[in-house]
């Protein structure tokens, strides 16, 4: 499978707390919706035991919007995160 990302998303990345790993575990062991515009989604839930922004988090939820350029082939447009 063939993982590229946009610039936005690489942008993304740092200030919404995820990172290119966790994008890739979204996409291939996450759960798979539709999206609009053509578009799928992909959501993964991680222990994060942590801070963020001066809050404590017990878990992280990335959440991928992609386009498929080819059957399996995948292109990231943008991330959010989700702490809970």
């Amino acid at each position: 499978m063939k993982i590229r990302f946009h610039p936005h998303a690489l942008e993304r990345l740092a200030e919404r707390g995820a990172t290119e790993e966790e994008v890739r575990a979204a996409i291939e062991l996450g759960e798979k919706f539709p999206a609009k515009f053509e578009r799928f989604g992909f959501r993964r839930n991680f222990p994060y035991d942590s801070q963020w922004r001066g809050r404590f988090y017990p878990t992280k939820q990335v959440e991928v919007f992609a386009v498929e350029e080819s059957p399996q082939d995948w292109l990231v447009i943008t991330v959010i995160t989700r702490f809970f």
